[in-house]
C-alpha cells in the first residue's frame, strides 16, 4: 500500500499512541471492521487472532510471520495481502519499527457469514461447473496484490474512517468487492495448483496451457478450443470466474514465474526473454508495477 493514510479523522486518532506495539485505531461498520495497527518499536512474537476472516495489507515497513499450524515463517511487505482464516493465530516480528519510521498495517476484520452471501451471489451467476464453484477456503493466503486491489484497499481507509453521505452503503459494495477478489484468486489458485487433478471444469485445461505455455504469445484460438467454448462466452467466464482477462492473468504468471527465477540469481535479461517478453525495459516497467520494486533493485535487496 501506500505510506499515506490522508483521512484527516484517521490522523487525529492515530497522533493519540496508548501503546508503542500494535496501537491499533478501529473504525466498525455492520458486516466489517477495519482498523489501523502502528508499532513504534523492535518487537518479537507479537500476537494476532480473530474469530472471523482477516485481510491484512502492509502500509509500510516490514513484518516477518509466523503461522504455527501452516509452519509458515515469511516477510510481510508492503502491495503484498494477507489473510488469516478464522480462528488461526500469528505471531508477528517487527524487525524495522521504530518512532521515526513505524510499521503500519491495514486489517479488514469481515464476518463469515457477510463471506457466504458474496459466494452464494457469484455462484448464482455463472454457470462453469457445480453451484459451488466459488467456496471460501480457509488457508492461509500471503500474495502479491494486483493494482485494482492496492486502490481498494486505499478506497476503504477513506471509507471507513470519514462519515461521508451514504457511508455504509459504500463500505458494503467495497467489502463485496473484496470477498469477490479473494474468492475468485482462491478459486483460480487452487485450479492451477491442481489442474491435472481438479474436478472437471471448462476452465481448467485451459487454465493448465497457459501456464505449460509462458513464455508463448496467448493463443487464444486454440485455448477456446481447449475449454470447448467461443471466444465471447470463454471471455465472460474467464473473467467471471478470475476476475481478470486472459491476457492480464498470463501477464501475472509471467511476472510472478520471473520473480521466482530473479530471486534462483538469473540474470534479468534473460529472464525477460525465457518467460516471453521482447523489451527489458517494458518488462522492467511491468515488474516494478506489480511488486512495487524494480527487477534490478529485487535483486540488489536480496
Amino acid at each position: 500500500m501506500t505510506a499515506s493514510l490522508p483521512t484527516s479523522n484517521l490522523t487525529r486518532k492515530r497522533q493519540a499512541v496508548d501503546v508503542l506495539i500494535e496501537n491499533k485505531v478501529t473504525f466498525a461498520a455492520e458486516n466489517a471492521e477495519l482498523s489501523i495497527y502502528d508499532t513504534y518499536q523492535d518487537a518479537q512474537k507479537v500476537a494476532l487472532h480473530s474469530s472471523e476472516l482477516l485481510f491484512c495489507g502492509m502500509i509500510s515497513g516490514k513484518k516477518v510471520m509466523h503461522v504455527a499450524d501452516s509452519d509458515y515463517h515469511k516477510e510481510f511487505l508492503p502491495q503484498q495481502s494477507f489473510v488469516l482464516a478464522p480462528e488461526q493465530g500469528v505471531l508477528i516480528d517487527f524487525p524495522q519499527a521504530s518512532m521515526q519510521q513505524p510499521t503500519t498495517c491495514l486489517a479488514i476484520e469481515i464476518s463469515c457469514d457477510k463471506i457466504s452471501q458474496v459466494a452464494d451471489a457469484l455462484n448464482m451467476q455463472q454457470q462453469i461447473s457445480s453451484d459451488d464453484f466459488f467456496q471460501y477456503i480457509p488457508n492461509l493466503v500471503h500474495a502479491q496484490h494486483n493494482q485494482q486491489t492496492q486502490q481498494l484497499l486505499e478506497r476503504m481507509i477513506g471509507l471507513f474512517s470519514e462519515n461521508e453521505q451514504d457511508r455504509h452503503y459504500l463500505i458494503d459494495l467495497s467489502v463485496n468487492e473484496l470477498i469477490t477478489r479473494l474468492l475468485q484468486q482462491q478459486s483460480r489458485d487452487l485450479l492451477l495448483a491442481n489442474c491435472q487433478h481438479a474436478a472437471p471444469c471448462p476452465l481448467t485445461d485451459a487454465l493448465y496451457f497457459m501456464k505449460e505455455h509462458l513464455n508463448q504469445t496467448l493463443d487464444i484460438d486454440t485455448i477456446c478450443k481447449i475449454a470447448c467454448m467461443s471466444r465471447s462466452k470463454f471471455y465472460q467466464q474467464f473473467k467471471l470466474a478470475f476476475g481478470q482477462s486472459p491476457a492480464a492473468y498470463q501477464q501475472q504468471l509471467r511476472l510472478k514465474k520471473a520473480r521466482q527465477l530473479l530471486l534462483s540469481g538469473q540474470q534479468i535479461s534473460k529472464v525477460c526473454y525465457d518467460i516471453g517478453f521482447t523489451n527489458p525495459s517494458h518488462f522492467s516497467r511491468l515488474f516494478k508495477q506489480y511488486f512495487g520494486v524494480s527487477p534490478k533493485n529485487l535483486l540488489l535487496n536480496k
